[in-house]
């Protein structure tokens, strides 16, 4: 299933690996600044950026630590992050191939493992987070940003019920735009995983990440299909969904609808 798993993502980010390069969402946000903030690197630090994706993450801590190793399972995505690496005179910044839940360094390896926008994709996130677990020095830091599913803190009055068939419609929406989508939980399950693998969380925030719609379909290469059935989902579909999504045309006509990101930083305790 991992394997599987793992082709897919190939597949859809190979091709897609110069528009994530570009993109301001990766790039950019709200959520980069923050996070590396929140992890307080140190100069002295060993660090991993696990699905590095275009690099922005790793490049982000770079300056602020000894040594950062971004790691990815697809080709064209560590070009992108070397070309990257290369343009900012990051020479501390290097590029491995790593699958998330088969990590391939020693244990107790690094200071500071960190995962941005990237850990919905994966086939595993207990296998994931127990590797973090593992590759980390006790007393390191995990840092981790990404898109989350609804809770009660979003739809504060949905019950139980609600929140599942929203959690479920919303894994759906994002699986229709990019098939390589795996899972993206609630909050409450990031910290029940983190807590088993006695990681101590010290920072936890959550915040709306707006997206342009048709940014969105076009950097996964959306047929005109898909992209009918999304529109259609987010601007007519299941009520809780489109609540948690907060779809809006702005003044220029375009589509926008909210993301929720969600940022932890935990420390290893043993």
């Amino acid at each position: 299933m991992a394997s599987d798993s793992n082709a897919l993502v190939k597949s859809q980010f190979g091709v897609a690996a110069a528009d994530y390069a570009s993109s301001d969402v990766h790039a950019k946000g709200e959520s980069l600044d923050r996070i590396v903030e929140l992890a307080a690197p140190q100069a002295n630090w060993r660090a991993l950026d696990v699905a590095t994706g275009a690099g922005h993450m790793a490049a982000a801590f770079a300056p602020f630590v000894r040594e950062i190793i971004a790691s990815d399972i697809t080709p064209e995505m560590l070009r992108e992050t070397a070309t990257l690496a290369a343009s900012r005179n990051l020479t501390n910044m290097t590029t491995a191939t790593a699958e998330a839940s088969a990590l391939p360094f020693p244990d107790t390896s690094f200071d500071l493992v960190c995962c941005r926008l990237a850990a919905h994709h994966f086939p595993d996130l207990k296998a994931f987070v127990a590797e973090v677990q593992r590759v980390l020095k006790i007393g390191g830091r995990f840092a981790l940003v990404d898109n989350v599913a609804p809770s009660v803190e979003t739809l504060p009055d949905a019950n139980e019920t609600d929140l599942a068939e929203a959690t479920a419609a919303y894994n759906a929406f994002e699986k229709l735009r990019d098939p390589s989508h795996g899972n993206a939980p609630p909050p409450s399950v990031w910290l029940r995983l983190l807590a088993d693998a006695h990681i101590n969380v010290i920072a936890r925030e959550q915040f709306g990440k707006d997206l342009d719609f048709d940014s969105w379909v076009t950097r996964m290469r959306c047929s005109e299909k898909t992209i009918e059935k999304l529109r259609h989902i987010l601007t007519e579909g299941a009520p809780r969904l489109r609540e948690f999504l907060r779809p809006r045309h702005e003044e220029s006509g375009a589509l926008y609808f909210t993301l929720q990101e969600l940022l932890l930083v935990g420390t290893k305790n043993a």
